[in-house]
């Protein structure tokens, strides 16, 4: 089997492995503040809710006993999903996992001209926002495996090979 880092130059690897990294690191700084603060709910995000989904958002966050399972579910994939990016164990699990989370956030507040909502944006945004460009960035990584040559996941693979035919890693 080839070299998985043969097919990239050095810059292009680099610039990969940054990203990965990068993206990471929100992840699991968002979760890790979230973790961190007993106080942290996400019903004023969910009630906020303006997108094609919003009614369901909405119910959810009605839903008092269910918060607390919404909040702990999302504080640590939060962190867990930017643990495994930045550790480079299970990326292609931690990059699906990051692409469902953000495809969950745009449905809740899509980035809509006229759309207002009680934490406004950082700038004007027409329908590409942070969370989508950070998506499709996770996208590229579950296209360009980094973790294969630099990661957790080259040592799993070398010792579970079955791993890498589901597609886990």
């Amino acid at each position: 089997m080839k070299n998985e880092n043969s097919y990239y130059t050095k810059a292009q690897f680099s610039w990969l492995l940054v990203l990965r990294v990068f993206i990471g690191w929100h992840f699991l700084y968002e979760g890790a503040i979230k973790i961190l603060n007993p106080k942290w709910t996400s019903l004023p995000y969910l009630m906020d809710s303006k997108g094609f989904a919003s009614s369901l958002f909405t119910t959810l966050a009605e839903q008092t006993e269910l918060m607390a399972v919404i909040n702990f579910c999302n504080e640590w994939a939060l962190a867990l999903i930017g643990l495994g990016l930045i550790l480079g164990c299970f990326a292609r699990l931690a990059s699906v996992g990051g692409i469902i989370l953000l495809s969950l956030y745009t449905l809740s507040h899509p980035s809509f001209i006229g759309a207002n909502y009680m934490m406004p944006f950082e700038g004007s945004y027409l329908w590409i926002d942070k969370n989508m460009i950070e998506l499709v960035a996770l996208g590229v990584l579950l296209c360009f495996p980094t973790s294969h040559v630099i990661g957790i996941d080259r040592i799993l693979i070398k010792w579970f090979p079955s791993l890498r035919k589901i597609k886990l890693i």
